[in-house]
């Protein structure tokens, strides 16, 4: 029947597999009351992410202020040849957090991986965007993994044989602390062979009139999905917070080379998660998300200090993101255990 096609579900693929290690949940409850308990009150950024929120992000995307996605698209469609040529055919492509897998389309038919490993914490997620994209590319072996990538300790078995590259786009480095962002570098190389390499995308320091521009949007999303948050932690958690008592606010800190989003309290209130009340004053604020830019000396830094080399750059013609290559940098001897 024309137009006819399956659910995802019922396609029996071949060039698709599954491997279930179990993430262990987080104590959602500990840690967000932990957080909401300190001096400065913070909520982690990855309670943004129910379905409203996810979906409020993919409004984000399009806006016009927002710069970063439709620019990294564009490098990676543009330099793809070059980005194939340093990631070399029949690689094995791993994407940590790679949700539905969008972005590595723009790649996949220059670079011809031996293999793609999505790996994503939620296990219907990850089936599904992995079986739609096996089912897009026939030619695609598929190996996804369900892992929190952050907490392995050791690579699991079964990966499939080869030159690793991990891909890692999106600036998602940006939301981590230079001390933090250095460690996961330092846990990317660990799963490289000796020519492996990391593809990964950077938002580059820039006016900050660009950067407020891109978190305060004329529409207001960016203040809906950070407000949303509290939402969430309602539904988890069963708090009353009033979301109309408090206020996005977004600005640069240009010490720090951060933007900083927070939730600031209008008024005087007081919010009880079962037996505990978490008191905040007017112009208190709940600090829910930082993303760090860099120069390219900057990033270089950063680069070098976890063990890696930068071997190519491609940026847009103002500079705003950048798409960079990175091999081991073994001259340094570096903490490194080849991996088969």
């Amino acid at each position: 029947m024309p137009g006819f096609a399956l659910p995802l579900e019922k396609l029996q693929l071949d060039n698709v597999s599954f491997n279930d290690l179990h993430p262990r949940a987080s104590d959602k409850r500990s840690e967000i009351l932990s957080g909401l308990q300190q001096r400065q009150k913070f909520i982690d950024p990855k309670y943004f992410y129910d379905i409203r929120g996810s979906k409020l992000f993919e409004r984000i995307t399009g806006l016009p202020e927002y710069y970063p996605t439709r620019t990294e698209r564009q490098i990676l469609k543009h330099n793809s040849k070059s980005i194939g040529a340093d990631c070399g055919k029949n690689c094995v492509l791993i994407e940590p957090g790679s949700g539905s897998s969008e972005k590595v389309r723009l790649l996949l038919d220059t670079l011809k991986p031996a293999a793609y490993v999505p790996m994503d914490i939620s296990t219907d997620f990850l089936r599904q965007s992995a079986t739609r994209l096996a089912n897009e590319y026939p030619w695609l072996t598929v190996h996804a993994i369900c892992a929190d990538f952050a907490n392995l300790e050791k690579v699991p078995d079964g990966l499939p044989a080869g030159r690793r590259v991990i891909f890692y786009p999106g600036s998602t480095l940006g939301n981590m602390n230079p001390a933090d962002a250095s460690l996961f570098l330092r846990n990317l190389g660990r799963w490289l062979n000796r020519d492996g390499g990391v593809l990964i995308g950077i938002d580059m320091h820039k006016s900050a009139r660009v950067l407020e521009g891109a978190y305060n949007d004329a529409e207001g999303v960016t203040a809906l999905f950070n407000l949303n948050i509290l939402n969430n932690i309602n539904g988890l958690l069963k708090t009353d917070f009033d979301v109309s008592r408090f206020e996005h606010r977004a600005f640069y800190n240009e010490k720090k080379y951060r933007i900083e989003m927070h939730l600031v309290s209008k008024v005087d209130q007081i919010i009880r998660l079962n037996e505990t009340e978490i008191g905040f004053a007017r112009g208190e604020t709940i600090h829910t998300e930082n993303s760090y830019k860099y120069t390219r000396e900057g990033f270089e830094k950063l680069a070098r200090g976890s063990g890696f080399v930068i071997r190519s750059c491609w940026s847009d013609e103002q500079e705003l993101f950048g798409v960079y290559y990175l091999e081991l940098d073994e001259t340094r001897g570096r903490d490194h255990q080849e991996k088969s």
